[in-house]
Order: structure tokens, then sequence, then C-alpha cells
């Protein structure tokens, strides 16, 4: 499937959050800049199986890194759901590992979240947009799926959660194929009234949305606007303190993944 990269790569010493450089950010909005903040506290709970390999993505034209993570005690995660991961700008999937969202996946099944792995390929700082042959959004769609269906995950239930300029992209990606996805869920999503996901807001009905943006993030107007936009109430809309950065981010981690287990696990009617 791909070349796998050693857990010495995958992980740093102590699997703390850094916080340096995880700004995500669109070209619509100009930050004041990197705001790094307090680290989480990790979650009191093991990473399952946790992998980072190099693969080909004929859609974006090169070799990606590709990351998969299973929750403690469901082994390779065989028949569970997907939940497709958008980084920022400023991060790849290499830093997953760091940021602990394996543990924080562990945790949130362990705290009664219907259990479902998580996958995420490296999108460049393309805003998840296609960019000449350059394809991301493609990339998403079609190869991401497709790589998970080789590995066993169950790929007829999909959802989305992706961050700053991650969370313009799993918008974007529902509003592309409406009703593909259980949920989309962004965190301080990179948005600002006349964008591709403004325009295309519509588009989102049926796709439970949860927004979740910090109360000193320079977004939060326009994600608050966003969410009266939408054609239906979003699943959640909170605004808690916070800056632009996963000191915030990781404090709203459990709740997202609360919902998008549960999206993840009825059968569509």
């Amino acid at each position: 499937m791909g070349r796998t990269l050693t857990r010495r790569t995958l992980l740093t010493a102590g699997g703390g959050i850094v916080g340096v450089g995880l700004v995500g950010g669109l070209a619509a909005r100009q930050l004041s800049g990197p705001r790094p903040g307090p680290a989480p506290a990790l979650p009191d709970a093991p990473a399952g199986d946790e992998r980072l390999i190099r693969i080909a993505s004929g859609a974006r034209g090169r070799e990606v890194d590709f990351w998969t993570a299973v929750p403690e005690g469901y082994g390779d995660g065989r028949g569970l759901p997907i939940c497709l991961v958008l980084h920022g700008a400023s991060a790849t999937p290499r830093d997953y590992g760091r940021f602990g969202l394996a543990r924080f996946l562990t945790d949130a099944v362990r705290r009664g979240a219907p259990p479902f792995a998580l996958a995420g390929a490296a999108g460049g700082r393309l805003s998840w947009r296609p960019t000449g042959s350059d394809d991301p959004q493609r990339m998403v769609r079609e190869e991401v799926p497709a790589w998970c269906a080789r590995r066993g995950f169950d790929i007829s239930r999909v959802a989305v959660w992706g961050w700053s300029m991650g969370g313009f992209g799993a918008l974007l990606l529902a509003e592309t194929y409406p009703r593909w996805l259980r949920m989309a869920a962004a965190f301080s999503p990179a948005v600002s009234p006349g964008d591709a996901v403004f325009t295309g807001v519509g588009k989102l009905r049926g796709t439970p949305v949860g927004l979740w943006c910090g109360r000193q993030d320079n977004f939060l107007a326009d994600v608050r606007t966003l969410a009266r936009k939408l054609p239906e109430r979003p699943v959640r809309a909170a605004w808690a303190d916070g800056r632009h950065n996963f000191g915030y981010w990781g404090t709203v981690i459990p709740d997202a993944f609360a919902l998008l287990g549960a999206a993840l696990t009825p059968p569509r009617t």
C-alpha cells in the first residue's frame, strides 16, 4: 500500500503537543500571527493502532503522507467507519502523533463514543481545492476512501473533521458532495463571507454540521455568521474562550469526537 515510516518519525519524545506552528489559515483572511498558547493536557489514554505511510496520490501527482488511527482495543480497525482529517495550513499528518489525536480517539471511545477510525492525508496549502493538476479534494473524495478500504475500514460510513484551513476544506467537501458525509465538523474554519463555503452553504442541507470557534479567534464573527446561514440548525455551535491554536482546539476535541462517533453509528435511511 505504501512505505511505512517508523514510529520514531511519527511520534516525538513524550508525545506532547507542540503549539508553535499550528496556525492554519486561508488567503481570504490574514491572521495577526501564530498564537501557540498553552498545550492542552493529553488524555490518560493510549494510542491504538496508529500508522503513517508514504503513498502515491494520482490526484496530487506526488507521494503523500497518509495517517490512520484506530482506538485502543479495536485491533486494526477492520469494519470501523472513518472520519477524514483535514489539516490546517501549518500542519501535516506527520504532526498528528504529537498532537495526540490517536490518544484523544481512544479516550472518546472509553467515555462512550461509538468507535471509529481517523484517516488523513497531506493536502498541502491549497485550501483543499484543486489548483492546476494538484487536486487534494479529489484525493480526499476518491483516493483516501480507497486506501481505507484496503485496510478493511467501512467506507460506506464517512464523516470529516478539520481545523482552520482544514475546517474550510471540510465544509467545502460536504458542499461539493452533498449527503455523502454523515457529519462535517469544523474547528475555527477559515471562512469569510463571499468565499466558496458561504456561496455554497445551501448544499449543506442534509449534512449535520458542527462548528467550534474560540471567542478570541479572528474568525469568530464570520464563523458565527456562517452558523446563522446554515440551511439547518447545526448539531453544535460552540463559542468558548480560546484562540486560533491547539491550546483551544484540544479542549473541544472530546465534544467533536463524541458527536462524530454518534453520527457514524446508525445506518443511513
